[in-house]
C-alpha cells in the first residue's frame, strides 16, 4: 500500500534542486543534513512552546555532528576505498578489491565494483596471453622463413625446390595463423553471420572426408577415413561453409595424432531434435585433466610438431556454439591398439536450428 506514494515521492523529489550537491564530502553532507533537520526540528519546538536554552541547543548540534561523522565514516569507506582502486586500475594495477560488508546501495555498489575489477582481471590476462603466444608463434616460422632466406642470399643453400618448399610451408603456416586469428577476433566481435541452410548430413561428411584425404595425403601421413554408414538420411539447418571449419579441424587433428596406417572413424546419428557427430581416432588420446581445456586458444600439448596452430579447436567451439550446439571430448570406447586409448570428440547441434526450434 505504501509503495505507490513512496515511489511518487522519489519522482517528486527527483525534480527538487540539490543543494548540496557543491560539497565535497559525502560525509559533510551527512553533517549538514542532519544539523540542518535538527534546526528544523528545533524551530517547530520553538514555535510550538518556546525556544529551548541556548546551551542545550548548542549541546544538542554538536553532539548530532560528532555522530553523523561518526557514523558517516564506515559509510564512505568502500566509496574511498572504490576511488583508490579506480586510480590503480588506471595504472594497470586489477588485483585491488573493495571490502564489501554493507547491505545498502553503497554495498551492492562495491560488489559491483568487484566483478568489474574481477571481469577486467580476467580479460586483461587473457589480452597479455594472446600477445604471448601469438608472439610466439609468428616467431617460429619467421625465424626459420628467415634462416632459408639468409641461406640463400649467403650461398650456403641454392633455390633448390626441397629449400622452396621448405619456405613456402613456413610462409603458409603463417597464413594459416593469420587466418584463424582473424576467425576468432570476427567471432568475438559478433560479426559472424550464420548463412544457413538444409545440407544433406550424408554427402556433407563425405566431401569433408574427400577434402581431409587429400590434405592427409599431400602432408604425407598414412591414415584411412571411414564413415560409418547413416541410419537414415539426415538433414541439419547450419551454415556449411563454417561447419566445414569444424570437420577439418577436426579430421585434420585426428590424422595428424593417428599412428601410421591409423583409422579415423566418423559417424552420425540424430538424437531427439539433435544431430550428435562424431570423429575417433586411433592416436594417444587425451588426459581427463586436458579434456577442459584443449578448446581455449592456443591449447595444443604435444602437438607443437604436428605443425597446427593451437587455434583449430577454440574456432571449432565457437562455431559450434553460434549453431547453438555444444562440442566435448568423450572417454574412450572400445578396445584400445596397444597403449593407444585413441581419442573422441562428440559435436551436438540442433537440427533446425535454435532459432527454428523457437519458433515451433
Amino acid at each position: 500500500m505504501t509503495a505507490f506514494p513512496l515511489a511518487r515521492l522519489d519522482r517528486v523529489l527527483e525534480l527538487l534542486p540539490r543543494p548540496l550537491d557543491p560539497v565535497r564530502s559525502i560525509k559533510l553532507k551527512l553533517g549538514v543534513l542532519l544539523v540542518a533537520s535538527g534546526a528544523a526540528g528545533l524551530a517547530y519546538f520553538s514555535y510550538g512552546i518556546g525556544w529551548p536554552p541556548p546551551v542545550t541547543s548548542a549541546t544538542a548540534i554538536a553532539v548530532a555532528l560528532l555522530t553523523s561523522q561518526v557514523l558517516a565514516h564506515g559509510m564512505t569507506s568502500p566509496l574511498r576505498e572504490m576511488t583508490a582502486a579506480a586510480g590503480a586500475m588506471a595504472r594497470g594495477d586489477y588485483t585491488r578489491r573493495v571490502r564489501a560488508t554493507s547491505r545498502d546501495e553503497v554495498g551492492e555498489l562495491a560488489q559491483a565494483f568487484n566483478k568489474m575489477a574481477e571481469d577486467l582481471h580476467a580479460a586483461d590476462q587473457r589480452r597479455r596471453e594472446l600477445i604471448a603466444n601469438v608472439s610466439h608463434e609468428l616467431r617460429t616460422p619467421i625465424t626459420a622463413l628467415q634462416g632459408v632466406l639468409e641461406n640463400m642470399v649467403d650461398g650456403v643453400a641454392d633455390p633448390e625446390p626441397a629449400a622452396l618448399r621448405s619456405a613456402l610451408a613456413q610462409t603458409e603456416r603463417l597464413g594459416h595463423l593469420v587466418a584463424d586469428l582473424l576467425d576468432l577476433s570476427r567471432l568475438d566481435a559478433g560479426v559472424v553471420p550464420l548463412r544457413r541452410v538444409r545440407i544433406d548430413v550424408g554427402d556433407f561428411l563425405d566431401e569433408a572426408m574427400e577434402h581431409a584425404t587429400a590434405s592427409a595425403t599431400g602432408a604425407g601421413v598414412d591414415v584411412r577415413f571411414q564413415l560409418r554408414e547413416l541410419p537414415a538420411p539426415l538433414t541439419v539447418h547450419a551454415d556449411p561453409w563454417r561447419l566445414h571449419q569444424v570437420f577439418a579441424n577436426l579430421l585434420d587433428n585426428a590424422a595428424r595424432h593417428s599412428p601410421p596406417g591409423g583409422t579415423v572413424r566418423v559417424r552420425a546419428e540424430e538424437h531427439g531434435d539433435h544431430l550428435r557427430f562424431e570423429v575417433s581416432d586411433e592416436g594417444q588420446g587425451i588426459p581427463p585433466a586436458e579434456r577442459s581445456r584443449v578448446f581455449e586458444r592456443f591449447t595444443r600439448g604435444d602437438r607443437s610438431a604436428g605443425g597446427g596452430t593451437g587455434l583449430g579447436l577454440a574456432i571449432a567451439r565457437w562455431v559450434v556454439e553460434l549453431h547453438g550446439g555444444q562440442i566435448r571430448v568423450l572417454d574412450p570406447a572400445g578396445p584400445h591398439r596397444g597403449d593407444r586409448p585413441g581419442c573422441r570428440i562428440q559435436v551436438t547441434i540442433p537440427s533446425d536450428g535454435p532459432h527454428r526450434r523457437e519458433a515451433a
